[in-house]
């Protein structure tokens, strides 16, 4: 299967642990289409990558660990896409276990990082945050919401690179994208070792960004998962107030008939919310049909 294989890095400034990865998975499958893209590197990645890869993409300047994973995506040929780190944290021979899965009818398969593999104690309690948070709004439980290690299938990927942000938290958004189509995903338990060089995510506004990124993508995903609960909070704060205010003063007030106004409009928001998102996924389904019929 490795000829029909794209392996995508993205790397910034990746030079101390690069030569060895890339060489590495070039022995681990020498059949595949090895790509790296060099998101404005200032070191010697862009040398290491030409020697090694099959194809190397340069960004003129940094343009975001996202940009750098779409461009990779629109270099490959493969039907198949792996996306991996740079940085030496995922190990190439787990590629085999991932590519295994695919080969069962899953369209994408993701490496679930254990909680040891976390580089500090905020960011596990972040991730466990965000997979619940992400859990909820799908419905489905997922295991390690960020992680850039997986396989994909590359017409399915290629459908949402519209969706995808520039920056880090592309795994979030092509993770619920593809719950909300109904693809299949699952994942694999991987051990991550301990990166080289510096990290390139910042906890606190990296962390914002994938929060806002969820509910974004919640609403997309479904929106009334959002909208009901704030709904229902405010028609339950309304009924309350309104019990309190009947008991003390005997009659409705104005601000308990806004928190039932407030609570309709909301749900009818949801509702018109939910209608457009069936109808965005109905549209990527027909382009879907016509690009396997152009097949």
């Amino acid at each position: 299967m490795s000829s029909n294989v794209s392996i995508i890095l993205p790397a910034k400034n990746e030079s101390a642990g690069l030569e060895q990865l890339l060489q590495s998975i070039a022995n681990e499958f020498p059949g595949a289409e090895l790509i790296v893209v060099n998101d404005g590197s200032t070191d010697d990645t862009r040398q290491i990558a030409e020697k090694i890869a099959s194809k190397v993409v340069n960004h003129p300047y940094s343009m975001g660990n996202g940009a750098a994973i779409k461009n990779g995506a629109r270099a490959a040929s493969g039907n198949c896409l792996v996306f991996m780190d740079a940085d030496s944290q995922h190990t190439p021979s787990d590629i085999h276990t991932l590519l295994a899965k695919m080969d069962q009818g899953y369209e994408m398969v993701i490496g679930a990082r254990n909680t040891g593999s976390q580089a500090s104690w905020y960011r596990r309690i972040a991730n466990k945050l965000f997979n619940g948070l992400a859990s909820i709004m799908t419905g489905v439980k997922i295991l390690d919401l960020t992680s850039g290690f997986r396989a994909v299938s590359a017409d399915k990927f290629k459908q949402y690179l519209y969706l995808l942000p520039n920056g880090f938290s592309y795994p979030t958004t092509i993770t619920m994208a593809f719950l909300r189509s109904g693809y299949p995903l699952t994942y694999i338990p991987i051990e991550a070792k301990t990166r080289e060089g510096k990290s390139k995510i910042r906890p606190l506004q990296d962390g914002m960004r994938f929060l806002l990124i969820i509910l974004k993508i919640g609403s997309l995903f479904s929106p009334l998962r959002v909208f009901l609960p704030i709904s229902l909070s405010l028609l339950v704060t309304g009924i309350c107030y309104y019990a309190f205010t009947y008991i003390t003063m005997n009659r409705l007030t104005n601000m308990s008939a806004i928190l039932f106004l407030a609570s309709l409009l909301i749900f009818l928001i949801g509702i018109i919310a939910e209608q457009i998102s069936s109808l965005h996924y109905q549209s990527a389904d027909r382009s879907e049909i016509r690009d396997i019929k152009k097949r």
